[in-house]
Parts: C-alpha cells; structure tokens; sequence
C-alpha cells in the first residue's frame, strides 16, 4: 500500500485509510511490518509502553509476541511461540506502570487442556506468572490495568471478568465479577474490548456480538448497561479510551466509531462513524502519541500473507 504525505488538514481522512499521516508525524513511521510464519500469520492485541515507547503484538496463530519501537518501521518475535510457555495462540496484550507485559490467551486452555490462560513477564521476557482461571472453557480476551495496579481481564464465553494481582511476588487470578443474571450469553466473541471509566471507578466492555457496552463498577462489580441511545455499535472489538473520548474498533463492520463517553461510563453519545479500509480488518487498538495504532488482524484471509502490518490511525474528536 503506497504511503502519502498529506498536509494537517487532510490527516485524518488519510490515515483513517491507512494511506497516510500529518507532517507533524512525518518522522513515525505511518506502517510497522510485523515478522510472520511463512504459512500465514494472523493477529490480534496490542499493548503500549508509554515509557520506552514500545508497542507489543500478539499472533494468534502460534502465540508469538512481537515487539517494536515508534521510531523504527519494524517490530521483532520477543517472545517464542508454539508451545513456548505454554502458549500456543495469544490475543489481549497490555502493560503495566512497571512495564510488565500481559498476555490473554483467548482459547489456549481450551484448546490445551491445562495450559495457561494467560501470562506475565518483565520488559527483558522473563516469565513473572503462567496463570490458570480454573473456569471450564474461559477465552480470555482483552485486559486493562486498573487504579489499583491490576489487570482486569474479559472472558469472551461469560460474562466473566478475572482480576489479576501480585503480591509479595506471589501472583493470582480470580473470578472478580460474573454478571450471568445480567448479560445475556449470544452467539459469537461476547464480552471483549475494556477500557476504564473517565472517572476509573468503573470498567467499560463491549460485547461485540450484539452492539453493546457495559459498565462494571469497581467498587461492587455489578454490571449495568451503558446508555449508547440505540448507537450501532455491532462487531465492537477494540476499545481505546481518553478523556471522554471512546474509539470503538469494529473489526468486520470496518469502522472506527467516536463516542462521547460520561465520566462515570453511564453514558455514552455516538460522534462519528468512520470507514476504515476496506481491505483490513483491524482489531484492537492503543494511543500512542496521539495516534492509534491499530491491529491488522488478517482474519479476513483464509491463509493470511504479508505485509502484515500494525497501522496507525489519527484518532477523529467528537
């Protein structure tokens, strides 16, 4: 795909795209080649380290995590996959205030029975915690790092949320809320994308198959829905949240969709809703220096082939 340079007035147009940047980021890269397997390679999460400006990838076809900077156009396979740790597939990656990197495994414990359902590790790849939920068939999909330091994480097969925590250097996860009166299980990837509230009180997730979102108090963990005033909000799979600004990545529907979300996540007004391009299917996304950078998952592709790419995207305001 060619790449443009294209003046601040028409930044956002081009880089929603893919085709291009502002030159106010003309020194970033607007694309970053991932390493794949030879066979195909398919991805899915990203996670952000704001202090070293790096940015992680998970592959869900093997498990490998791939690592790069902002400044450099290519990311490198940090972590081995295939059985590596017990990680054969990987999908919702996050970061930590300490740097440490967490790894959701989606169906790895399904598909191996007693394998981890998610992991931990230092910015240098060693391994702080292989993590089992012991909740029969838990998808682990997304995280986000809450005000207390830990991760939070979706099932997308209940209504479930674990909490992951250290302590003394001991590790655990748990079941933190199960709103099974609540939500209703529907075909597909139920809860996914989780960002926190403007306010941090509480916790935002999509559930992608239906459209909806929903507010998880942090205090209780009882979950409500959030009044999106009927917003089409199918397909909803990343969530990126800033101030009151939510970016909804909606993977098939190939859209990103701005909404105007109240500080305590009661509340949440549509913008915008902005095609992305037509050939990509992105999934989730992070901020990064005022940019969203952005899976191309290759889900769209029955054996993918390259370039397989992270882009980056000029998030639309309200």
């Amino acid at each position: 795909m060619s790449v443009r340079t294209l003046s601040a007035t028409l930044a956002l147009s081009a880089t929603l795209l893919g085709l291009g940047a502002s030159t106010a980021s003309a020194a970033r890269p607007v694309t970053y080649e991932l390493p794949g397997d030879a066979g195909g390679s398919k991805f899915e999460g990203i996670g952000y380290d704001a202090r070293t400006q790096r940015y992680y990838v998970s592959e869900t076809t093997g498990g490998e995590i791939h690592r790069g900077q902002l400044r450099s156009t290519t990311a490198t396979e940090w972590l081995k996959g295939d059985g590596t740790d017990g990680r054969w597939t990987a999908r919702g990656v996050t970061v930590d205030a300490h740097g440490r990197v967490y790894v959701a495994g989606g169906p790895n414990g399904i598909d191996h029975p007693g394998a981890p359902d998610l992991w931990v590790y230092d910015r240098d790849g060693r391994l702080l915690a292989a993590l089992r939920t012991g909740v029969p068939n838990a998808f682990l999909n997304d995280l986000v790092i809450g005000p207390d330091g830990a991760a939070y994480v979706t099932n997308s097969n209940a209504p479930q949320i674990f909490r992951v925590a250290e302590r003394h250097g001991r590790w655990t996860i748990q079941t933190w809320a199960d709103a099974s009166a609540t939500i209703p299980v529907a075909t597909g990837f139920n809860l996914g994308g989780i960002v926190l509230s403007p306010d941090r009180r509480a916790l935002v997730v999509a559930q992608g198959n239906v459209g909806k979102l929903w507010r998880f108090d942090l205090r209780t963990s009882r979950a409500t829905a959030v009044d999106t005033a009927g917003a089409d909000l199918v397909n909803a799979d990343g969530l990126v949240q800033q101030g009151n600004s939510l970016w909804v990545v909606r993977n098939f529907s190939r859209v990103l969709s701005t909404l105007r979300l109240s500080a305590d996540g009661k509340v949440a007004r549509l913008g915008s809703a902005t095609p992305t391009d037509a050939d990509r299917v992105l999934t989730t996304a992070k901020l990064a220096q005022g940019r969203l950078l952005v899976v191309d998952s290759k889900f769209d592709e029955t054996t993918a082939v390259p370039p397989y790419q992270v882009i980056t995207l000029t998030p639309p305001r309200r």
